[in-house]
């Protein structure tokens, strides 16, 4: 869910942006649990601000190019195709029109470089919107930016011609008719239904040239935009070079950009660090294993090469480990080994002039609940489970060693400080043991029930393997690298389609391996956190072994293998125990990054996994296809949208539908937190903790960084001025 991007039908990259089970059983929805909005203010602050070194224009050189990394070279640079990513997000931000964009509090706000103001005018008989455009605002051929534009924009996203290859329509479907205002200024958008998420449209805004005709948005627009209207404008897409490269618009009517050019890099997450330290990129997202190296540099890195005596080959092979040179060079013979170790002591001497800039992201991680089949079919293990957590423990975990608050998600549609959010976990109950074993035993699991014998050729439930054949390959390798809290944000950048509908956002942040915003957040994992895959997790004091018609109580818990995933190791690993004291057994397979997301969370080839949603600032829009109640199709198969746990209630999309057709904004506020109560109580997901947001930043580089909720100012990032000073952080 985040404003940038995330997986399942991956949500608007700019915004933040749906499962099938009976209805929730009696009592579980008490009407304290589902109060909604009140006079208090229950959404709070942010947890965490920005972190980006902000100083004042003035300060600020003229001139420089920003090399930041991206995951790889955008595959399109049309955010509504279903391949865009987070790169496709970073160049339409700087490079073309937004209505609307989000502030540190992740709430939208009218955008002045192109809006003098955006109201509903009417509601009766039809919800109109007037746009009154800057007058200063053009397009990079000199073409005012006004209804043709709109117009175009809609007719493409409406649905309603099958020749755009559109990834997503909402809001665009409830549009009746786009005309000209009283002048050329002035945009009028009239309605077919009430809308209230109508500030998420033309954001952001293509030209007429892109959306004016299905060869144009389908081909026309993924390797350049020839006309934009941001700060930048779009030079050259390189492959080969991995570049995208974006320089000064020269009819940019705004504050003019402070840097003449941004170079988007592709760089994999675990060469970021030696990177930063080459100069190949200015500005990185890191790991929490490459941000505590980026630490150590700060304070001195000691030569294991110097001193009196000669240092045995074991020693060095220890400290290299330790610091985490690389397995293979570290395990080479001794002139290797070496050679290695003073590379590694090289960069950590660059890495000085490099700093971690820190927030939380705008996705929080989740543990997902596969509720189509098996066990957690029934709701009350399903509550059993999430009664079996401690999740300030899990937020600890993860969040404490990094600095950042450790607080638990209370809400699946909006994170601390948005409009939208309150703590509904109540709604089914906070870690109660005993409350958990009740569920348990009334759904007919009880300790120490008989276990049928397998038969020759069978494999016992929750094996290695089980259910393992359905799609994929499992990886083959004991070990990940790096320390990634599961890449899997949903929608941050899995755009396979996979489940999805016409509604669905694209941009999604990170999809790829357990970069799927479902991508999990990035951090280092502790020792023995990784387990062989099929390996049972240990437990500590556990119950006896629950049972039911002679099969053992048994979840097969589904993790990605790649670099990166060390921090959705430890987390599986402690969710497992704290299950396993109740009698519940929970067997870790690991699986490749490639086929992590499609072939087993899209799939619902899992009983449990770890993956992230951004948020968003519209949740009734872009939240709804995540939550909503499967439906079946005519062929026989199941549309679960983006509901990859696959349970959902007709309550839920019922509130859904509601908070999406109001315009009283307080009222859609309720009706959304409403949902999420029920959400809560259903049990098909289990927010954990906000993602940790860790950016390697030349200490140089101003105004960007950890960016939070907020949609990054482009023109004034930058490179500070000789002899001038950044003023302390307050994260810091």
């Amino acid at each position: 869910m985040s404003h940038d991007g995330v997986v399942a039908r991956s949500r608007h990259p700019q915004r933040s942006v749906m499962r099938s089970v009976a209805f929730l059983t009696a009592g579980v929805l008490a009407v304290p649990l589902l109060a909604g909005c009140d006079s208090e203010d229950k959404a709070g602050k942010p947890l965490a601000g920005q972190d980006i070194a902000p100083v004042a224009r003035g300060l600020v050189a003229d001139g420089g190019t920003l090399k930041w990394a991206v995951d790889a070279v955008p595959a399109t640079l049309n955010t509504f195709q279903a391949d865009a990513d987070a790169g496709t997000t970073r160049v339409a931000q700087a490079v073309l029109p937004s209505m609307f964009r989000l502030d540190a509090t992740g709430r939208t706000v009218a955008n002045p470089a192109y809006l003098e103001s955006a109201k509903v005018i009417e509601t009766e008989p039809r919800q109109v919107v007037l746009y009154k455009l800057n007058q200063q605002a053009v397009w990079s051929d000199g073409r005012e930016i006004g209804a043709a534009d709109f117009a175009a924009q809609w007719r493409a996203l409406s649905g309603r011609n099958s020749a755009y290859w559109t990834a997503r329509n909402a809001g665009y479907d409830r549009i009746e008719k786009i005309e000209r205002g009283a002048n050329d200024l002035q945009v009028r958008v009239t309605f077919s239904r009430p809308y209230a998420d109508w500030r998420s449209l033309f954001s952001p805004l293509y030209p007429k040239d892109v959306m004016g005709t299905p060869d144009a948005f389908n081909d026309g627009a993924r390797r350049k935009l020839t006309v934009t209207a941001g700060p930048f404008k779009v030079d050259k897409v390189d492959t080969a070079a991995k570049d995208v490269v974006l320089t000064r618009n020269p009819r940019w009517w705004g504050r003019p950009a402070k840097l003449n050019e941004i170079v988007l890099h592709a760089v994999p997450h675990d060469q970021r660090a030696v990177a930063l330290a080459d100069g190949s990129v200015d500005l990185a997202d890191v790991d929490p294993a490459d941000a505590e190296r980026i630490g150590l540099a700060a304070r001195g890195t000691a030569n294991p090469l110097q001193g009196s005596g000669r240092t045995s080959v074991t020693k060095l092979r220890s400290w290299a480990l330790a610091h985490g040179v690389g397995s293979d060079q570290a395990r080479a013979g001794q002139t290797t080994l070496r050679r290695a170790i003073t590379r590694y002591l090289d960069e950590q001497q660059q890495l000085r002039g490099v700093e971690v800039r820190k927030s939380l992201e705008p996705a929080y991680t989740q543990l997902a609940l596969n509720g189509s089949e098996g066990p957690l079919a029934d709701e009350r293990v399903r509550r059993a489970v999430a009664r079996a957590l401690d999740r300030k423990e899990l937020a600890r975990l993860v969040l404490t060693p990094l600095g950042l608050p450790a607080v638990p998600v209370g809400s699946h549609l909006a994170l601390a400080g948005q409009p939208a959010y309150a703590d509904s976990s109540d709604a089914v109950g906070d870690q109660d043991p005993k409350g958990a074993q009740a569920l348990l035993a009334e759904a007919g699991w009880v300790p120490g029930g008989p276990v049928k014998e397998e038969k020759k050729g069978e494999k016992a439930a929750g094996s290695e393997g089980d259910r393992a054949g359905k799609k994929g390959q499992e990886e083959k390798e004991d070990k990940s690298d790096g320390g990634d809290d599961g890449a899997y944000i949903v929608g941050e950048d899995d755009k396979s389609g996979d489940g999805t509908s016409g509604d669905d956002k694209s941009g999604g942040r990170d999809d790829g391996g357990d970069r799927h915003i479902a991508q999990e957040g990035k951090h280092g994992g502790v020792p023995g956190a990784y387990a062989p895959k099929g390996t049972a997790a240990p437990a500590a004091a556990p119950a006896g072994l629950l049972a039911k018609d002679g099969k053992a109580l048994a979840l097969r818990f589904v993790l990605p293998s790649g670099a990166g995933s060390e921090t959705l190791n430890s987390v599986a690993e402690r969710i497992s125990a704290m299950l396993e004291r109740l009698g519940i057994r929970t067997t870790i397979t690991k699986v490749s990054d490639e086929s992590y997301f499609k072939d087993h969370i899209a799939s619902g080839d899992y009983d449990l996994a770890l993956y992230s949603w951004p948020s968003s600032a519209f949740p009734a829009t872009d939240d709804r296809p995540v939550y909503a109640k499967p439906v079946p199709a005519a062929d026989g198969s199941v549309n679960v949208e983006q509901n990859y746990t696959r349970v959902g209630t007709d309550q839920v999309d019922q509130l859904f539908d509601q908070a999406m057709a109001t315009l009283d904004e307080d009222e859609e506020v309720s009706l959304i937190r409403k949902a999420d109560a029920r959400i809560w109580a259903a049990g098909g997901s289990i927010p954990l903790y906000q993602r940790p947001q860790l950016v390697g930043v030349r200490k140089n580089l101003v105004n960007a960084g950890a960016f939070g909720f907020q949609t990054p100012v482009y023109e004034d990032m930058g490179f500070l001025k000789k002899g001038a000073r950044i003023s302390p952080s307050p994260t810091k």
